[in-house]
């Protein structure tokens, strides 16, 4: 039989999150069963909900940072026994035979499920994480090392992968010059996890706000780009840009801080289609690329390696029935620099 338990999501696009409740299904054999203690808040949530990325099945428990303790697991599970702190990132299944899965990056994967508002080979439909409990395959669960605190751990699921993939992908480390754009929900994470892979890091941000929080999560400078002139003077500077802003950007100005054979990633999704002039590649070899979160075995690398260097992200923590506030509050950019849902509160 399948389980009901307490959510909070969105009855409609655009309308206020409220409580109801979410179908867990009966344990299987490869499954794991997880009482959630904290689900971090993304800006792809807000984007969900508000319809933003198209329409969803209503109601809606959004929600892919998810950090919890597992307490039941099925007669299959070998990694998982209950008490084990564990997480949920943003997928929940994929096909396992596909060269991608196959390589360990389930993420790009044609028959990737995401963890809510997407339909499983059976019919479920994903509910997310603003819930009390969550039922994910053995497959899709994450060991959460002990010594990361679940509240700061559970944004590590989506903007800790989410910055980490890139920066490994393209072998930042000892050596590198990195700028990272936006010190948000993403880029305070991309910060923190350039400077423990050992590169020199910048941060690009409109105002000079948040200058003091760079410099203590680990980039030993700061440009603020209002300021005329600023981008022009870090010509040809970087080695990779890692861009984790939505809003619009001169891209040309952007790209042209890179040095020869440098990159500029973007993590970000804006509306915007990009532009740039084709100058800015073609003269120093630039190119310009973009990451999607991790498969889930770099997933799990990158909790580790938050763990070994003691990163997580800075949270503030909030009952369920504030989520509403929270949404608004990140629509203004008013919070230092993730939500995280205290999962005991619903």
């Amino acid at each position: 039989m399948s389980t009901t338990v307490r959510a909070w999501g969105a009855p409609g696009a655009g309308r206020p999150l409220e409580p109801f409740t979410v179908e867990r299904r009966e344990l299987r054999p490869d499954d794991v069963q997880l009482d959630i203690s904290y689900c971090g808040i993304c800006h792809s949530d807000v984007s969900t909900v508000t319809g933003e990325w198209g329409d969803r099945q209503w109601p809606l428990a959004p929600g892919h940072e998810i950090v919890g303790v597992v307490s039941a697991v099925g007669e299959a599970v070998t990694q998982f026994q209950v008490g084990d702190v564990a997480g949920v990132g943003c997928m929940v299944d994929s096909c396992g035979e596909c060269e991608y899965c196959l390589a360990g990056e389930e993420q790009f994967c044609d028959r990737r499920v995401l963890t809510y508002g997407q339909t499983m080979p059976d019919g479920e439909y994903t509910q997310g994480g603003y819930a009390q409990q969550i039922v994910v395959r053995e497959a899709f669960t994450l060991h959460v090392p002990e010594t990361l605190p679940q509240e700061n751990a559970a944004p590590l699921l989506c903007a800790g992968i989410t910055t980490y993939s890139p920066l490994h992908h393209w072998g930042v480390g000892e050596g590198t010059r990195v700028a990272v754009v936006g010190m948000g929900g993403l880029g305070h994470m991309g910060v923190q996890i350039a400077a423990a892979m050992g590169a020199e890091v910048t941060v690009l941000s409109h105002s000079p706000a948040k200058k003091a929080d760079a410099l203590r999560f680990g980039a030993t400078d700061y440009v603020a780009t209002a300021e005329d002139g600023a981008l022009a003077a870090a010509r040809r500077r970087f080695d990779f840009v890692l861009n984790t802003v939505a809003a619009p950007l001169d891209f040309g100005a952007y790209l042209g801080t890179l040095r020869v054979d440098g990159v500029m990633c973007n993590v970000a999704l804006p509306q915007q289609p990009f532009q740039a002039p084709v100058r800015m590649f073609t003269n120093h070899r630039r190119s310009f690329v973009g990451s999607l979160i991790g498969g889930i075995a770099e997933t799990q690398e990158m909790l580790d390696f938050c763990a070994e260097n003691r990163i997580g992200a800075q949270v503030e923590v909030i009952p369920a029935d504030r989520v509403n506030e929270a949404y608004d509050r990140m629509m203004r950019s008013d919070v230092k620099y993730r939500f995280a849902i205290d999962a005991s509160t619903l």
